[in-house]
């Protein structure tokens, strides 16, 4: 990803950018042929004067007019012909979305690995009982598959819009002064420029110039900070559950990873901090990224700019966000026995909700509830397992049985559709994120 944002990939799609204009010209015939096989011919962005450059776009503000200059040179007199009838905006607007492209084609493979490693966890633990928790307390149980498809599903509703945003947003950016193309003349040729150079870099040609309308550009940013967050998600279970008092999982042992400088003891989830300390930077990348949306009639004063640094940036975090996912979850040690442990942990009381349930059809819901309630005070107070304190109270044997309120006391009985939803998720044949084209 950093040789993708990198200067001298930069250059080069600029460059690239330059002679596929000065083709895509001479094929609808605004400029000649010969100048613009002549372009092709002698443009290389390795022979540029990178000082010079350096120089002269620090002083006009841009690096496309020093580039030109130097592209210019190299061509001789076809030169003259280079960067015909366009504004230095399409050209870094139309580098920028090939840049995208190729990011987001590493963003899609990655995710793509990512889906997959969970998938098989989730697959692997189907019937892997474990606590489930709300506002940190134990809830219900649940499976350890049933957790983690939920984190694959929701990668699987990313993995489609990465996808949508490939289709939709990779646009190409040819406009001129104020985006009305009126440099390439009044006829249909000037589209039909716009649309020669759109298929031949693999872009989309869009339906009017966007120099002002940066929404695909946000789009992008965006989905790559939702990606994020749902990647912290991720990091954010994994994290509490390799905690000393969970002791559930525990991120891939490797000699020196996560160690403490004074604690030898220590063996801390840092793959699951940085991911968390990611989402939390691409979130920031979204933010600034709405702000530069908000532009000034043709061409913005300020907010564009912003982009230049807000979009590599944001296509790094996430890049290593999905690299410390895959890590983490690749060499993922489970603890089955202790996380069915502590699912007994509060003595039963997890099952609170089953014994309400089996009453309620007899008492009311909300008298069942609170009867419940009541034995689970009880329980707590007096460190009696759940079941015990039920076949305590008279009411409720009558009503159950002894055998029955036994029976509601096995976490596996209480499990719902967790694990046909879990088989749903892993057996879905889901769309790849990563789509082939020609710009990636």
């Amino acid at each position: 990803m950093r040789t993708v944002f990198s200067d001298e990939t930069y250059l080069e799609t600029a460059t690239r950018v330059e002679v596929a204009l000065a083709q895509a010209q001479a094929r609808v015939g605004i400029i000649p042929r010969g100048a613009a096989d002549a372009i092709a011919a002698a443009c290389d962005p390795h022979g540029l004067d990178r000082e010079r450059l350096r120089r002269e776009a620090d002083n006009v503000g841009y690096p496309i007019l020093p580039l030109v200059a130097q592209l210019a040179e190299q061509c001789g007199d076809a030169g003259g012909y280079l960067h015909w009838g366009a504004t230095t905006q399409d050209i870094m607007d139309t580098t920028t979305m090939l840049q995208c492209a190729r990011g987001l084609s590493l963003i899609s493979t990655a995710l793509d690995e990512l889906r997959d490693r969970l998938r098989r966890l989730a697959a692997t633990h189907v019937d892997t009982v474990a606590v489930g928790r709300t506002h940190l307390q134990h809830a219900v149980p649940i499976t350890f598959g049933y957790r983690v498809a939920v984190w694959l599903s929701a990668l699987d509703r990313h993995a489609r819009r990465l996808a949508d945003v490939q289709r939709r947003d990779l646009m190409v950016q040819l406009g001129g002064a104020a985006g009305t193309l009126a440099s390439l003349g009044p006829g249909p040729e000037a589209l039909r420029v716009r649309a020669e150079l759109a298929a031949q870099l693999g872009l989309r040609d869009p339906e009017i110039t966007w120099h002002v309308a940066r929404d695909g550009l946000t789009e992008i940013v965006g989905l790559l900070a939702a990606v994020g967050a749902t990647i912290a998600k991720i990091g954010t279970d994994i994290a509490l559950m390799c905690s000393s008092e969970f002791a559930e999982v525990a991120e891939p042992y490797t000699t020196g990873r996560g160690a403490s400088s004074t604690m030898p003891q220590k063996r801390n989830p840092i793959s699951s901090e940085l991911i968390i300390a990611a989402a939390r930077l691409l979130r920031d990348k979204s933010s600034a990224m709405l702000d530069a949306a908000v532009q000034d009639f043709e061409r913005a004063t300020g907010p564009w700019h912003m982009e230049w640094v807000v979009i590599p940036e944001a296509f790094l975090l996430l890049s290593s966000s999905l690299a410390q996912a895959v890590h983490a979850v690749s060499g993922l040690e489970v603890d089955t026995a202790r996380m069915r442990s502590n699912v007994h942990l509060t003595g039963g009381l997890v099952l609170a909700e089953a014994v309400m349930m089996a009453l309620a059809p007899r008492l009311g819901r909300q008298r069942a509830h609170s009867l419940v309630y009541e034995v689970c005070a009880q329980a707590a107070e007096s460190g009696t397992p759940l079941v015990d304190e039920l076949l305590k109270n008279p009411d409720i044997v009558a009503d159950l049985g002894e055998q029955r309120i036994r029976r509601l006391g096995d976490p596996t009985a209480y499990l719902g559709s967790a694990q046909t939803m879990t088989h749903a998720v892993i057996t879905h044949v889901p769309e790849a994120a990563s789509t082939p084209g020609s710009a990636r």
